[in-house]
Parts: C-alpha cells; sequence; structure tokens
C-alpha cells in the first residue's frame, strides 16, 4: 500500500490533533534551508525501478535489431549501472540517445511521431514510455515511507516543497502514491517541454520548481538520486545539494558498487549523501509550546 498523505501546515488543512504528540523534526543538517525540491523517480517514489525495467526492454530489442560492430558492446542494458549512468534524472529522448551513443548504435533521430520501435532514437523512446506506462496501470507505484516522514516534517514546519521531474508520468506518480498533496508545486516533463527548458544538469528544471515557491536558490535545498541531477542542483547555486544512493536497496547489491554510487554523487556536486530521507530527520520529540513553529 502506498504510503499516505498527511495534512500540511499553513495549507488551509488542519494539523494533527494533540499539540503535545511527539513529532519528528528536520534535522541540523536542513538548517536554514526555506524551501525543499526533490526530485520525483527515486526520491519520492519507488518507480525508477520501473523506469528501468522498461529501458532494459527496450535497449536489448535496440541492441538485438542493431548489433553495433564490437561484439562487446553488445552485451544486454544494466538496469543498475548503465541506467545510472546514462538515463536516470534525463529526458526521455536525451536519455536514449545517451546510452545509444555509449554504445556505438548510429540510429537517426527520427521525427517526433515516430510510433513505438528500434529504428530511430525516437522510436525507442517511445517504445520505453509504451512499456513504462503498462507496468505503471499493471500495479501501483509507491512513496518511500522516509520521504514521506521528510515531507510531512518540512509540512508541519511550514517549508514549502516542490516536486520536479524530467517525466512526464509525475503527476500520475504522485498521485497513485498518495503524496501529492504533500507538494506545494509540480515542475514535470510535460511542463518542461511547455516553457522549452534544456534537461538535467541544466539546473533549469529545479529553478523553475524553486520560482514557484518563491524561493531564493541560495536558501533552498535540492534532493536528488540521479548524477545529473546533482549536477544540476550544483550548477544552479542551490544552497544544499543531497544526493540519494539507493544502490544498497538494489537485488544483490554489490558494497563495492554502493561505495562508487555514493562517490559519483559527491564528485557531481552533493553536498551530503543519504540512504534514506528518514536520515534526514530528527528524533521525534514532544511538540513545543504554541504548536509547530
Amino acid at each position: 500500500m502506498a504510503a499516505s498523505a498527511e495534512p500540511r501546515a499553513g495549507s488551509g488543512t488542519t494539523a494533527p490533533a494533540g499539540g503535545t504528540a511527539p513529532r519528528e523534526r528536520p534535522s541540523r543538517v536542513l538548517g536554514g534551508v526555506r524551501a525543499l525540491v526533490l526530485d520525483t523517480d527515486g526520491v519520492i517514489t519507488d518507480s525508477a525501478r520501473v523506469h528501468a525495467a522498461a529501458w532494459k526492454e527496450a535497449f536489448d530489442a535496440a541492441l538485438r535489431d542493431h548489433p553495433p560492430a564490437d561484439p562487446a558492446q553488445r552485451r544486454p542494458f544494466d538496469a543498475a549501472e548503465d541506467y545510472r549512468r546514462h538515463v536516470d534524472g534525463k529526458s526521455r529522448l536525451d536519455g536514449a540517445a545517451a546510452f545509444l551513443a555509449s554504445r556505438a548504435v548510429g540510429l537517426p533521430e527520427g521525427d517526433p511521431e515516430d510510433p513505438p520501435g528500434t529504428d530511430t532514437v525516437r522510436a525507442v523512446a517511445a517504445l520505453k514510455d509504451r512499456l513504462f506506462t503498462e507496468r505503471l496501470r499493471a500495479g501501483g507505484i509507491e512513496a518511500y515511507p522516509g520521504t514521506v516522514r521528510l515531507l510531512r516534517a518540512m509540512n508541519l514546519s511550514g517549508t514549502p516543497c516542490a516536486a520536479a521531474s524530467a517525466s512526464r508520468h509525475a503527476p500520475e506518480l504522485l498521485e497513485s502514491a498518495g503524496v501529492r498533496e504533500m507538494v506545494d508545486a509540480v515542475v514535470d516533463g510535460a511542463e518542461s517541454a511547455r516553457l522549452g527548458l534544456p534537461g538535467k544538469p541544466d539546473p533549469a528544471l529545479f529553478l523553475e520548481a524553486a520560482r514557484r515557491l518563491d524561493a531564493d536558490p541560495g536558501e533552498a535545498a535540492v534532493v536528488e538520486d540521479a548524477l545529473a541531477g546533482v549536477e544540476a542542483g550544483r550548477r544552479g547555486g542551490f544552497g544544499l545539494v543531497i544526493g540519494v544512493d539507493r544502490a544498497a536497496d538494489a537485488p544483490g547489491a554489490d558494497p563495492a558498487a554502493e561505495a562508487t554510487a555514493a562517490r559519483d554523487l559527491h564528485l557531481h556536486g552533493a553536498d551530503v549523501v543519504v540512504r534514506d530521507l528518514a536520515e534526514l530527520l530528527e528524533p521525534p520529540g514532544p511538540e513545543p509550546a504554541g504548536g509547530p513553529p
């Protein structure tokens, strides 16, 4: 079952009853943060694995239909490492182009109207989107419990939050996971296309999210699990860039790969790396007199 949203302070809803009930608070790491911008896939919702599975099926089909000249480049798409390095955090078209180029698969870009297939980059991207949508409709997407806890704490402290994503599916994912009401703004792939925003690692997506929260980037934090995303946060001048390393959650996780993932997040611009957003919370304590700050 997806984690459910809680009422937000200052949102017109009523906070949980019982002013003296124990509650969690943002940790000192978030001290001075006036707004929080979170990536969606892999940070708020456990949907990165579904994206990765859809990309694997689409890319493996492309590699079979258009095998690279070098036999070593014909190996299947790695849903962990290839996804992290070439696809995660990027728009669908940019991700398709990046991976295919990494394997020397020289497909033409094609046209926006190309149907799902393997003969153009846009066709491969369309195939991935169809496969992802099928998986999304077949089974629900859940929010990470630690992220829900952090959003609840930020809501109760009056700190505005936004969800940002290169995916056009972000609003549907947030609704499905029951957390749409916990964020004050959503900037997704459809909005990016409408506004003509460049993809990550350009910071435009995050800067637009901060603008919608009426927040100065220097006083805001970005939370990202993708290398392109943490680089975007750093380029955008955000006061705090938090990397989320989910490598340990992957099936058959390799400790060496996990260490590499955390290191790469730091190298690309993360100030802090956590495995779960619950690490950004203080232990529960009694409600201060007068209610939430």
